[in-house]
C-alpha cells in the first residue's frame, strides 16, 4: 500500500527546513569568519555573516518572481544567521580561531563547502516547485546562483576579490552539483537527486583543495 502524498509533502518540507537551516549555520559562520579576519566591529561581522547566508537566496527569489523574497517573509534564517555571527564574534571563539591559522582555514572551508553544497540543491528545487516551465538551464543556472551568491556579496562587502573566480573550482563545483540534481530529478526520489548533488559540491571542492585544482587564469 502506498503511503498518501502528503507525507511525502512533510517529509520534502523537514528536509529542506533542515538543508536551509545547516546551509544558513555555514555561510553565516563563514561571513563572520572573514569579518573577523577584517577586523570588522560585531555589527560588521553581524551584517556579513547575515547576507552571506541570506544573499543567494534573495537573489534567487527576485529571478522566480518570489516576492518579498522568502528572507524578509520568514525571518527565521536571519536570526539565525544573526545568532551565529555573535557567537562567532565572542571573545572565546575569536581566541580558539584566530590564533591558530590552520584551523581557521580548516573550519571556513567546511563551512563554506557545505553551505555551497545545500544553498545549490535548495535552489534547484525551488526552481523546479515554484517555475512556470522549469528547464534544465534554469535549475542550473537558479541552483548556482543561490549557491554562489550570497558568497560573492560578502567578499565584495569585504573588498576581496570574489573567491568563486580565483579559487579552487569554486563555482565550478556548485554548477555541477547542480546539473547532477537537476538531471536526476524527474528519474529519482527528489531528496535522493538533492543528496547526491550536495554530496557531490562537496566533494569536488574538497578535492581541489586537496589537489589544488585550479582553472587557467589569464597571465600578462
Amino acid at each position: 500500500m502506498t503511503p498518501p502524498d502528503f507525507f511525502y509533502n512533510e517529509d520534502m518540507d523537514a528536509f529542506i527546513f533542515i538543508l536551509n537551516f545547516l546551509g544558513t549555520l555555514a555561510f553565516a559562520a563563514s561571513g563572520a569568519m572573514i569579518g573577523l579576519k577584517k577586523n570588522m566591529d560585531i555589527f560588521g561581522v553581524c551584517i556579513l555573516g547575515l547576507t552571506t547566508a541570506t544573499g543567494g537566496g534573495v537573489i534567487r527569489d527576485l529571478i522566480l518572481g518570489l516576492t518579498p523574497p522568502m528572507a524578509f517573509r520568514d525571518p527565521t534564517s536571519a536570526v539565525v544567521a544573526l545568532v551565529t555571527s555573535a557567537v562567532f564574534f565572542s571573545r572565546q571563539v575569536r581566541q580558539v580561531l584566530m590564533h591558530n591559522q590552520r584551523r581557521y582555514d580548516l573550519l571556513l572551508f567546511w563551512m563554506d563547502a557545505l553551505g555551497l553544497g545545500a544553498f545549490t540543491v535548495i535552489g534547484v528545487e525551488l526552481a523546479f516547485s515554484r517555475a512556470a516551465q522549469p528547464t534544465f538551464f534554469l535549475l542550473v543556472f537558479v541552483g548556482t546562483l543561490t549557491g554562489v551568491g550570497g558568497g560573492v556579496i560578502r567578499d565584495l562587502l569585504a573588498q576581496e576579490v570574489p573567491y568563486i573566480f580565483v579559487k579552487h573550482v569554486y563555482a565550478c563545483a556548485s554548477l555541477a552539483g547542480a546539473m547532477l540534481c537537476a538531471g536526476m530529478w524527474t528519474h529519482v526520489d527528489s531528496m535522493d537527486a538533492m543528496l547526491v548533488g550536495m554530496a557531490a559540491v562537496v566533494l569536488i571542492r574538497f578535492l581541489a583543495a586537496h589537489y589544488h585544482w585550479n582553472l587557467p587564469k589569464s597571465k600578462m
